[in-house]
């Protein structure tokens, strides 16, 4: 318990872990391998060199070889709570791995999907997005590109998103040139894009709320119709026009999306010169004094 407490881990995230570790497992392979289809970022290279390497080199063997010293690598930057979660998901990732290889027999073609390669290629990315999506939600990552893309991203000059666009597109540009085939890289991009919308998907909300910013003249009256109609409060803010110089008034307020249209129709009635702006909201928290 010492442990925990000293890196301020907790037991709930640890099996959430696993469980994202699990997941990621069965999908690539029961989807992804038994197809030669690719996964993004290290789970995808662990394929490839399971693949052109001896049999005892197995995707377990890479998952961990390839995925723990970049995890260690980022301990510094991301700190060692992340770090555990991480080190663990793999761990829990790569033993999975290497038992439902043990148990069923996946040269041929997957036992779930046969050897549909669309079907492989579209639920292997969906699975495996769930878990890598899992993984970050509750604090860790499962695969060490993420961390390389925080780690050197910056000090490329690109964005996180960028830098592992750039890595699996060079991933599935050599698989074509070992194999000289374009048919496999090309169905791992329709894999690649399924598992990054699920991440997003899983990583930020199931149900993603709106924040609503509306400049106005008349701030107290909107924020009164607002909170009487929605029941929750909002956050008024002083403002100046940049360019009249005029007063003005923020209220920044959050709904969920079926009550944009009525938001919209109360701000219209209550000023109809406001001014909105409606962006995403990924997650909510309120931290209570105590």
């Amino acid at each position: 318990m010492n442990f925990f407490k000293k890196y301020n881990v907790e037991v709930g995230r640890l099996i959430w872990m696993a469980v994202a570790g699990i997941v990621s497992a069965f999908g690539i392979t029961c989807f992804l391998s038994p197809m030669h289809l690719y996964d993004s970022g290290i789970a995808g290279t662990s394929l490839l060199l399971s693949q052109v390497t001896p049999d005892f080199l197995s995707l377990s063997f890479f998952l961990v070889v390839l995925n723990v010293p970049l995890m260690l690598y980022g301990l510094k930057k991301q700190g060692a709570a992340f770090t555990i979660y991480s080190v663990f998901a793999v761990l829990v990732y790569s033993v999975s791995a290497l038992i439902i290889e043990t148990i069923l027999d996946l040269t041929a073609e997957s036992p779930v999907a046969g050897s549909d390669i669309l079907l492989c290629a579209v639920f292997g990315g969906l699975i495996c997005g769930m878990g890598s999506g899992l993984a970050v939600r509750h604090g860790g990552a499962i695969d060490g590109v993420e961390v390389m893309a925080v780690i050197f991203a910056k000090s490329l000059n690109l964005t996180v998103g960028t830098f592992m666009m750039i890595y699996n597109l060079c991933l599935y540009i050599f698989c074509g040139l070992v194999f000289q085939s374009w048919t496999v890289p090309l169905y791992s991009i329709i894999t690649y894009y399924i598992a990054l919308n699920t991440i997003d998907f899983i990583a930020e909300g199931l149900d993603r709320s709106k924040a609503v910013m509306i400049v106005t003249e008349k701030g107290e009256a909107v924020s009164k119709v607002l909170m009487k109609e929605f029941g929750s409060g909002t956050t008024i803010i002083p403002a100046k026009g940049g360019f009249t110089a005029k007063e003005r008034t923020v209220v920044y307020f959050v709904v969920n999306r079926f009550q944009i249209a009525r938001m919209r129709q109360l701000v219209h009635e209550a000023d109809p010169h406001a001014y909105l702006t409606i962006s995403e909201v990924a997650d909510i928290y309120k931290f209570e004094q105590g």
